[in-house]
């Protein structure tokens, strides 16, 4: 019996990691964009990240809970998942602005896309790309920024 406890205490330990690694994600991401005074900052992007790893959470675990062989329920995993994507298009069209010409907010609504699809990796327990693709992105969006600050420069922006 004590073995079986420990089991259940295991299990729940590993989903409440699941959410204090996606916060942190949530919140490193979002620290860049507030850093740049973005629309969406440190509390948004962490929301939007642990919002998505607990709803795939509860997604992948009901499944186990509430489908059986025998009685005829089928679950799929990944259909609230895929309802996180719709959401998160909703997310990021508010974020999106017109003046004029100029559309803005692009790249926090990408962002924002972007922590949620975080949030849904570790929600299913994809640390080591989910970590891997954030500290990838990361690099890459400095290594952008520089590219676009000296384009700027040589064209008197």
């Amino acid at each position: 019996m004590e073995t079986l406890q420990w089991l259940y205490v295991q299990y729940d330990l590993e989903m409440y990691a699941r959410v204090v690694v996606s916060a942190i994600l949530g919140l490193f991401i979002g620290w860049d964009r507030s850093h740049r005074n973005k629309p969406a900052g440190l509390k948004t992007y962490m929301y939007v990240s642990v919002a998505c790893t607990l709803i795939t959470l509860v997604s992948i675990y009901s499944t186990k809970l509430y489908s059986a062989p025998g009685n005829g329920t089928m679950m799929d995993p990944m259909r609230l998942a895929a309802q996180i994507v719709t959401g998160l298009g909703f997310l990021g069209a508010g974020v999106i602005l017109k003046d004029g010409l100029k559309v803005k907010g692009l790249t926090s609504a990408a962002m924002i896309f972007f922590a949620g699809g975080i949030g849904i990796g570790i929600g299913a327990g994809f640390y080591g790309i989910v970590i891997f693709s954030v500290i990838i992105a990361f690099v890459l969006a400095r290594i952008s920024q520089r590219v676009e600050d000296v384009q700027h420069k040589r064209l008197g922006k």
